[in-house]
């Protein structure tokens, strides 16, 4: 019997021959992350009386989500990552510039095929844009991981998810991905491992191939997962990272699957989350004219260098209507510095926007904070109440290219307007 992707990734991070579905296992990852809440396990360490690392070269930190400081007592335990990294020689330490965790570290090579990664961010499941398995989990359990270098899992059941296209102008990995939460359910991939297929998949950048794995998140999944191709190889070989740095892990063509799932993207329309659950989809017309007061465009499901340089398209010539806050934040420096050298950075001003410094920003109410009634149009990946301030607040979710038109209209809007 084949086996998946899941099967076969943490058998290797298990060092047993195989797995099965329901197994559960002692993993041993080859990376564990954690971002600007590093603190939590340094003060747990400190109350065990614990000061050694199974394997400093395994971790790495980033202090994101609250970047710059804005208080003393963030800075103070910014201040306590830094002097951890250094005494322990934790070499993989990005510091407030960086930007956003996951992004940071896949534009920097430190993610590759075949890898298991955990992380205190739920959002890992990103990693798997590089065909790796990544996951979130607590801080207990990154804890627990540097001092044992293990965690036990149950190796998750798989789904796999056939898109077809090509999509429509307008439509994104962005839409693709509300619509499929939309018919599942923020419940519909839980704990499971969810793979993508496909020709849409196929012909996706590694860009978009991470939207595809952030979001599936939000679908409860466990790891989600693009087999790697040539795409991958030669985004790893920009980074420096050569062909016997890793090792590609493909599901095998007879796999069992819990289910499988159809997406035909080709007649697909833009797609909106509405208040207040990812999974409260509509399409575009649905809600086109909803007046919002404010339009995010960050977080690392949607503010890397293609995500900006969309939004930039539609902007250039028009302007933020009266009375709209348009926010910009990059997910990394290495975008920021690329949007710069491009125009899209000046091109972004120039229609009005705010932009701030790399990070996760108002995705983790780091600023862009709303005050009670207003309505926010974001491209983040969650639109809880009391996510972005105000719980009398309301969030919609949709892509760069929908947060473009909508910043334009100062109202939802389509942005096949702007053909």
């Amino acid at each position: 019997m084949g086996k998946t992707f899941a099967e076969k990734v943490l058998a290797r991070a298990a060092g047993v021959g195989e797995t099965t579905a329901g197994m559960v296992v002692d993993v041993y990852p080859d990376l564990v992350m954690s971002h600007a809440a590093s603190w939590r396990c340094i003060r747990t360490l400190e109350k065990l009386g614990v000061d050694r690392l199974y394997d400093p070269d395994r971790i790495a930190m980033v202090m994101d989500h609250t970047a710059p400081a804005h208080s003393a007592k963030t800075a103070a335990d910014q201040k306590l990552c830094r002097e951890f990294a250094r005494a322990h020689g934790i070499r993989t330490f990005y510091d407030v510039e960086a930007g956003i965790a996951h992004v940071v570290l896949m534009e920097n090579g430190h993610i590759r095929p075949g890898m298991v990664i955990i992380g205190t961010d739920s959002h890992s499941t990103i990693y798997g844009a590089l065909g790796a398995a990544g996951t979130g989990v607590g801080f207990s359990e990154v804890t627990a991981t540097w001092v044992a270098g293990y965690l036990w899992m149950r190796v998750p059941e798989s789904i796999r998810i056939e898109i077809h296209g090509p999509l429509a102008w307008g439509t994104s990995a962005k839409d693709v991905m509300l619509k499929l939460i939309g018919e599942m359910g923020a419940d519909g991939a839980t704990y499971a491992s969810v793979e993508f297929h496909g020709d849409y998949v196929a012909g996706l950048s590694v860009s978009e191939r991470m939207t595809l794995c952030n979001l599936a998140m939000e679908m409860g999944a466990k790891f989600a997962f693009v087999p790697p191709d040539d795409v991958t190889r030669a985004y790893l070989a920009e980074r420096g990272v050569t062909p016997d740095g890793y090792q590609e892990v493909q599901p095998d063509p007879d796999a069992v699957y819990a289910k499988t799932v159809a997406l035909d993207g080709t007649s697909l329309s833009p797609q909106v989350a509405c208040p207040h659950a990812v999974d409260n989809v509509q399409p575009i017309e649905a809600v086109a004219g909803t007046r919002v007061d404010q339009v995010f465009i960050g977080s690392c499901a949607n503010a890397k260098y293609e995500d900006l340089a969309e939004a930039a398209r539609i902007l250039r010539g028009h302007h933020v209507a009266p009375g709209v806050r348009l926010i910009v934040t990059p997910a990394s420096r290495g975008v920021l510095t690329r949007i710069v050298a491009d125009g899209i950075f000046s091109a972004l001003v120039e229609a009005g926007a705010l932009i701030t410094n790399p990070g996760c920003g108002a995705c983790a109410g780091d600023g862009g904070v709303m005050a009670d009634g207003e309505v926010t149009l974001s491209t983040a990946n969650r639109n809880f109440q009391g996510r972005m301030g105000s719980y009398q607040a309301s969030i919609y979710l949709a892509s760069p290219a929908v947060a473009a038109a909508t910043a334009i209209r100062g109202a939802i809007a389509d942005p096949r307007e702007f053909l």
